[in-house]
């Protein structure tokens, strides 16, 4: 199965955000190659907020191209054979933690946001990855930063994404 055909059955099972879900799956049904960062219309991406909570933490890096604190996350690689390898992946590298674990149940929420040219759209599909007991991080090249936050610390630090993110994360735990 392609990284294109899993992202549709994913999406059809997706049972939340229906007029957005719709969105994602009409830009996959119009452009073949819709999981890609060449796709100018916009591409889907993958991605993954770091909770520990046994501590009360996530973790978030400070993406150094947008200087935002963000979750782990990023452009899928032909590479993956799934959405969820591709979040996996992408909050492993972004993270340095091995041993992370997708919470159970799909995406969490998915998040449509504008970037900027060529390309106009990240179509993020965002799962959450449970930490190891003592997960140690390490800074990637992609990062200017990680830091572990409390959980009523990330509005403070985050933009709306990421709190709606760590709420409907909470929600499932």
């Amino acid at each position: 199965m392609s990284l294109h055909e899993d992202a549709v059955l994913v999406l059809k099972a997706y049972e939340d955000q229906e007029e957005l879900r719709q969105t994602y799956l009409d830009h996959l049904a119009a452009h073949p190659d819709g999981m890609w960062k060449a796709c100018e219309a916009g591409h889907l991406t993958a991605s993954a907020l770091v909770i520990d909570p046994s501590r009360g933490k996530v973790l978030l890096t400070l993406h150094k191209k947008l200087n935002m604190w963000l979750q782990m996350g990023g452009h899928c690689e032909p590479g993956d054979a799934s959405m969820e390898a591709a979040a996996l992946r992408e909050a492993t590298e972004e993270s340095g933690i091995e041993g992370l674990t997708l919470l159970d149940g799909g995406p969490v929420r998915l998040d449509r946001h504008p970037i900027p040219a060529p390309c106009n759209w990240h179509l993020d599909v965002q799962y959450a990855a449970l930490a190891p007991a003592g997960a140690v991080e390490a800074i990637s090249e992609e990062s200017l930063d990680l830091k572990w936050y409390a959980y009523d610390e990330v509005a403070d630090v985050a933009d709306t994404s990421v709190v709606r993110l760590l709420e409907r994360t909470r929600a499932k735990l």
